[in-house]
């Protein structure tokens, strides 16, 4: 089937764990590939993924070979001591726009500030070069600004986009016509863990909503250690993050919970956790004749084994629409591996189309 032509922007954590993941299943042939819908997925298999561009704002990582610049500081994932490919992939410069925030200045040092429009340039001429397919998003949290740039440069290109943030893009109507004008496909917005807080959280509340339970309120408090959390230390980049995990929930009951008695999403920065996540929800209800029940569930994640996976299924699903000249929001795909799709379904309704898309039967 041929390579998938990938380019990253963001090299952080997130993409550490990917490579390195990819680089892990390439040194232990005889390993099993876990957090993945197929090890065949119409042809293409983990091992097709090639990342051929990189982009980044951090002077340890600008300029630097991308084999090397995985395991730059800040970034704390070193699972395997090298990574055999990508020594000749030069990380080159994105636009920082909104995408370093105050707190995590003080571990990254972005390279000066250039015009727009000059990098803009420079990275359509490298996308072009490199013959990028498909192009991941893994900026910051609360990096709208940048998120737009990335999309709009998707449009201009017709690459494929995989939006792992929560910046509303494939969710947005007005950007969602726009790839659809373009024949472009998009996986968006704002990636799903292989088993993390929000899908352990809206399964456990479908189920308490199918088994008939009342639920009267409900919260889920993450805290971790890498950069992710240190930018969500400045609540004003969190408005979209908060909406799209709490929406995933709500979309799982049959009644939705009032604003005051729900709350998802990131609550704390503590450094030495490094790259665990911990996270603690609480579902409170009332069964029959309305004697009242609650339960309490924590869970403990390397935040980035929990989405490397995801990312993986979603930048085939995207080469999957480009060999079939298929543009626009994938909504089954979209269902299944994001928090905050076009389109909401049950987790059990979105893997079944997601099959159905696999075999060329649905969108």
């Amino acid at each position: 089937m041929g390579k998938i032509k990938c380019a990253v922007v963001g090299v952080g954590n997130c993409f550490a764990g990917l490579v390195q993941g990819i680089e892990y299943y390439k040194q232990n042939p005889n390993q099993k590939i876990t957090g993945i819908m197929h090890d065949n997925m119409s042809g293409y298999t983990i091992h097709d993924i090639d990342f051929v561009a990189a982009f980044d704002v951090d002077s340890k990582k600008v300029g630097k070979a991308l084999n090397e610049a995985i395991y730059a500081e800040p970034n704390k994932v070193k699972w395997i001591d090298s990574v055999s490919s990508m020594e000749d992939v030069i990380v080159k410069q994105s636009p920082r726009l909104d995408g370093v925030g105050s707190y995590v200045q003080k571990v990254v040092d972005p390279v000066p500030d250039r015009p727009v429009e000059e990098l803009k340039k420079e990275i359509i001429e490298e996308l072009k070069a490199k013959k990028i397919e498909v192009i991941v998003s893994y900026l910051p949290v609360g990096s709208d600004m940048a998120t737009k740039f990335w999309a709009q440069v998707c449009l201009d290109t017709k690459i494929a986009f995989v939006n792992c943030m929560p910046s509303f893009i494939g969710s947005d109507p007005q950007w969602a016509e726009k790839f659809k004008e373009k024949n472009v496909p998009i996986v968006s917005d704002d990636i799903k863990g292989q088993v993390g807080a929000t899908i352990v959280h809206r399964t456990l509340a479908k189920l308490c909503d199918m088994r008939g339970t009342k639920i009267d309120k409900t919260y889920q408090i993450n805290v971790g250690g890498n950069t992710d959390f240190l930018t969500m230390k400045e609540q004003e980049r969190l408005h979209s993050k908060k909406i799209s995990k709490t929406e995933s929930v709500q979309s799982q009951l049959s009644q939705r919970l009032p604003d005051d008695q729900i709350y998802v999403g990131p609550s704390d920065f503590i450094p030495f956790l490094g790259n665990t996540k911990l996270m603690f929800m609480r579902i409170e209800g009332r069964m029959w004749a309305n004697i009242p029940y609650n339960m309490e569930v924590r869970l403990e994640v390397d935040d980035k084994a929990n989405s490397a996976g995801i990312v993986v299924d979603a930048i085939r699903a995207c080469k999957i629409a480009l060999d079939r000249k298929m543009g626009g929001p994938l909504i089954a795909v979209s269902a299944y591996l994001m928090k905050h799709p076009p389109k909401q379904m049950s987790d059990d309704e979105a893997r079944a189309e997601f099959e159905k898309f696999i075999q060329g039967k649905s969108s």
